[in-house]
């Protein structure tokens, strides 16, 4: 199947309000699917790579094989085809999403077009814009227009135990306007590790809740339930937290972990960091990745939200390895915090199905 996808994003102020649009079109001219999304306060250029992001999922998910995507961004499109080197920390994640996702396809290329040349995607970002909020055309095609999945701002309590890394790749999300949320509380199973003063630093409210302080698990359990409850927090996120807890009704579905390989594998007690690239690596695996998966009170368990992959070169140590696990944990946690505001997840069983 060939797919035409015309895409556009743009801001008012740069950073400001911004929003991302495309439209795919079949080989005849004919309207698959026209949307548009509304990011918040963000830059042009992270609107124009979240809107071809979100043309070539949608091209995917439609099973197309051959992509052409025209976009009026000259920067994307000459970075994209390897003309331009990205510099900017903030692009390169975006960046990279970009280019794994074009290898889905046995044939893609992003072309470059003229703005009076991208009208109907200019249009639909403009709405977007003017009304705070996601666009979807009616499949018709004319201009009726409903509401996206809006994606609900979300309070976070964010669980750690080391440098909290995820909690800044999280935090610069929020910061960069890609993800409608706030960090409520950031609670640390220790007090002395990195991660607390980075988050007193970032001037989130943090608090320590030790195991060891704790007569036995239940009561550990339910000091943290008590402190997010607080907090108001309506996801739980888990970003190389360590300790089980026993998480309470109120809380089923809504706290995820990562794991920074692809479960079942290498998962359970005492499978954390390094010991888990290690692992990898003795098994001989030629590729590894990381896990975004809903809690249960056991290790490692419970339906899994969205893995990526990376390759294990032969000369790769636990060091490499896990910075480039790392890499792909970036783009997963974030995406499966996105598809939760949007209440696209649907839990049935130990399956989580993405709702479009």
């Amino acid at each position: 199947m060939k797919v035409i996808a015309r895409t556009d994003g743009g801001s008012r102020g740069n950073p400001g309000p911004a929003a991302a649009g495309f439209v795919l079109e079949d080989a005849a001219g004919r309207s698959l699917q026209a949307r548009a999304f509304f990011l918040g306060e963000t830059t042009n250029n992270v609107a124009e790579y979240t809107a071809l992001i979100k043309a070539l999922e949608a091209a995917r998910d439609l099973e197309a094989d051959d992509v052409t995507v025209y976009s009026d961004s000259e920067l994307l499109v000459r970075q994209l085809n390897g003309q331009y080197k990205v510099k900017s920390a903030l692009i390169r994640p975006l960046y990279e999403q970009a280019a794994a996702l074009t290898e889905a396809f046995s044939s893609c290329s992003i072309r470059h077009v003229r703005r009076d040349k991208n009208e109907k995607a200019d249009a639909l970002v403009n709405q977007a814009l003017d009304a705070g909020r996601d666009i979807e055309e009616s499949e018709t095609g004319d201009a009726a227009h409903r509401a996206g999945p809006a994606q609900k701002h979300l309070r976070l309590g964010v669980l750690i135990s080391g440098g909290g890394r995820t909690m800044l790749n999280i935090l610069d999300r929020i910061n960069d306007g890609r993800l409608n949320a706030s960090i409520a509380v950031v609670i640390s199973s220790r007090s002395t590790v990195a991660g607390v003063g980075r988050a007193q630093d970032a001037g989130l409210p943090v608090k320590t809740i030790r195991k060891k302080d704790h007569g036995d698990i239940d009561a550990f359990s339910e000091r943290i339930a008590a402190e997010l409850t607080a907090a108001k927090a309506d996801l739980v996120i888990q970003g190389g937290w360590l300790c089980l807890w026993k998480i309470p009704p109120q809380y089923e579905n809504r706290v995820m972990n990562i794991h920074p390989a692809l479960l079942p594998s290498f998962g359970g007690q005492g499978m954390w960091g390094h010991h888990v690239h290690e692992a990898v690596l003795a098994a001989g695996c030629k590729v590894s990745g990381c896990t975004v998966h809903f809690c249960t009170n056991e290790y490692d368990r419970g339906p899994i939200i969205v893995q990526r992959t990376c390759p294990v070169a032969d000369d790769d140590t636990p060091d490499s390895l896990a910075a480039r696990v790392f890499e792909q944990e970036c783009l997963a946690f974030p995406q499966a915090i996105q598809w939760f505001a949007e209440g696209r997840l649907r839990v049935e069983g130990n399956r989580v199905r993405v709702e479009r």
